[in-house]
């Protein structure tokens, strides 16, 4: 199963440990249950929600978090310098960075406010019931999607990028990849038609 990223908008909070003056502890939400997402995939469009037990059987045994997903700007580990806990809001986590010059900038951007959003990197188990594709009665949405079982956690990022990490360049195969294999044969070989037409017109 392919790593997805989901990002949300979330407040970030610095605090103190201690009798220290300086904040040096960032918290936040990595994840959030039954919030529905923005519009995401391409040909196909969907939105998304967590169910609140799709972590009751995730791996997050070795997490790390990093600043933009950028495996060489790690903040902490979880079992070292960073705490995760679920509860009935979603997935907490509250890490106390190593003391470097990236970490120093990006807690003065969140004091600032001008970082304030939290993403992470997770894929799904295989089984069938990890996820339900229903049709979306919504103008311009063809499916909702509630993702059941969470397999593993990657990682939690603070990052600086809006909403959802989609872009024009990678829409094509990712959405192919999505399409639900429980629609309709006709209506999923057309989709599929479709998606494969404009990843050729790219090429061209």
């Amino acid at each position: 199963m392919d790593m997805e990223t989901r990002q949300i908008q979330t407040k970030i909070n610095l605090r103190s440990v201690g009798e220290e003056e300086e904040s040096n502890v960032i918290e936040g939400y990595a994840l959030m249950f039954n919030r529905q997402s923005e519009v995401l995939g391409g040909w196909v469009n969907f939105r998304e929600t967590i169910d609140e037990h799709a972590l009751d059987n995730a791996d997050m045994s070795n997490v790390v978090a990093t600043f933009n997903h950028d495996q060489n700007q790690v903040l902490g580990r979880s079992g070292v310098n960073m705490e995760l806990s679920v509860d009935n809001i979603g997935l907490k986590f509250k890490v106390t960075p190593t003391d470097t010059s990236y970490a120093r900038d990006l807690m003065e951007n969140i004091r600032q406010g001008v970082i304030n959003q939290c993403s992470f990197a997770f894929t799904i188990s295989q089984d069938e019931n990890s996820e339900e594709w229903t049709e979306s009665e919504e103008d311009g949405v063809d499916y909702n999607r509630v993702i059941r079982n969470i397999d593993h956690l990657y990682d939690v990022s603070v990052v600086t990028t809006p909403a959802y990490p989609d872009t024009v360049a990678n829409v094509g195969e990712r959405s192919k990849k999505l399409i639900p294999k429980k629609i309709d044969e006709e209506k999923r070989q057309q989709m599929l038609f479709e998606v494969n037409k404009e990843i050729l017109m790219e090429d061209i």
